[in-house]
């Protein structure tokens, strides 16, 4: 046995996970070369070496549920690191000419890809799953949530930054009254968000969140501070207090975790899913608040998160095969892994979910918590 296969299955086994073993969360390697290439490389070499099919796991949510539990993650630290590290501490990977790669790359694979994934409203968050076990009620229980939280009211202006498929525009419109101006980079987003909102008190602008103006009653972020980055949260938080009425409210809603990344982030997951993403910690987030906006409430669902990626997986493996010939094995299994690695992550609870509602000047009388 070679040292790098004795250093990997020792680690593994603090994780309860065997090599070639039939339990859930064991894997079945199919080239010897796997170990030396992950203790190399880290998760970008486990990763990739499961898109080249050098190993298999038939439960791969429960190995990550498993080797993140253990803390395996931190227990490998490859040489590669160092650079990816010193990257993130001295460079804004988040600028306006960085941040439309992940749109690029992302977010325009095409929007019948996503549809055969996600819910009918296309929703590209997490769901709260309060009293349901269902996507589609899931997600519909999140747009109101924060309508609720924001307090909506028939007339109101809002400002939405980041405004994905026009999901939320859409359901404020329609079910509160409200105008929504969205601001989103992506061109397949903007197209998509533009038809479904035809008709209705909705603009939809192909623009960088930076570039938002005017003044409106309430804002809403829902899954863009991942790629905001923590060199420009100070400045997010400004454009937000810049563009809210006195005692208008501000809902943050964000992937989250407790502990300040040690190395900028998965690197697997900035490769080849979220260019320039990175997920923001208390101790990074919180400090931006400060003199600028009064934070109401903080709710954290992220076990939500496991659900709502799973959920995307069974569908993205129950409509396979409509993209199978254009994509190919290797984006297949790219997917895959991406998935069933964020289910396990969340179901750990190492990553967060949360919603955050600011307000400008406080909330006379105080903020009434929805849930």
């Amino acid at each position: 046995m070679s040292d790098a296969k004795k250093i990997l299955t020792n680690l593994l086994k603090l994780a309860d996970i065997r090599i070639n073993g039939d339990r859930d969360g064991d894997i079945t390697v199919h080239n010897q070369k796997l170990y030396a290439r992950a203790l190399a490389k880290g998760s970008i070499g486990l990763g990739e070496a499961y898109m080249d099919g050098w190993w298999d796991c038939e439960k791969l949510d429960v190995f990550f549920e498993k080797l993140l539990t253990a803390r395996l993650d931190r227990k490998v630290k490859p040489v590669s690191l160092i650079f990816p590290v010193l990257k993130s501490m001295l460079l804004n990977a988040q600028t306006k000419k960085r941040s439309k790669k992940v749109a690029e790359v992302h977010y325009d694979l095409g929007n019948d890809f996503y549809k055969d994934m996600l819910d009918k409203r296309m929703q590209y968050t997490c769901a709260y799953y309060k009293n349901t076990d269902n996507l589609e009620e899931a997600q519909k229980n999140k747009l109101d949530l924060i309508c609720r939280k924001l307090k909506l009211k028939k007339g109101e202006r809002v400002l939405e930054l980041g405004g994905g498929w026009g999901g939320f525009a859409k359901y404020a419109s329609e079910n509160y009254g409200v105008h929504v101006t969205s601001y989103n980079i992506s061109a397949e987003q903007v197209k998509y968000a533009r038809e479904i909102c035809k008709g209705l008190p909705v603009e939809i602008i192909q623009s960088d969140y930076r570039d938002a103006k005017g003044q409106y009653d309430k804002i809403a972020s829902i899954g863009m501070c991942e790629h905001v980055g923590p060199k420009n949260y100070g400045k997010f938080i400004e454009l937000a207090r810049k563009c809210l009425k006195k005692r208008g409210l501000f809902l943050l809603h964000t992937i989250g975790r407790d502990v300040k990344f040690e190395t900028g982030g998965d690197q697997w997951i900035k490769k080849y899913i979220f260019p320039e993403g990175y997920i923001p910690s208390l101790k990074e987030l919180a400090p931006a608040f400060n003199n600028k906006l009064i934070m109401e409430d903080w709710h954290n669902f992220g076990a939500d998160y496991s659900k709502t990626t799973y959920a995307w997986w069974e569908r993205f493996e129950e409509n396979w095969h409509k993209h199978k010939e254009e994509y190919g094995e290797r984006f297949y299994r790219m997917w895959r892994y991406y998935l069933l690695a964020c289910a396990g992550n969340f179901r750990t609870r190492r990553l967060e979910l949360w919603q955050i509602v600011l307000s400008k000047e406080g909330i006379l009388g105080g903020y009434e918590s929805e849930r």
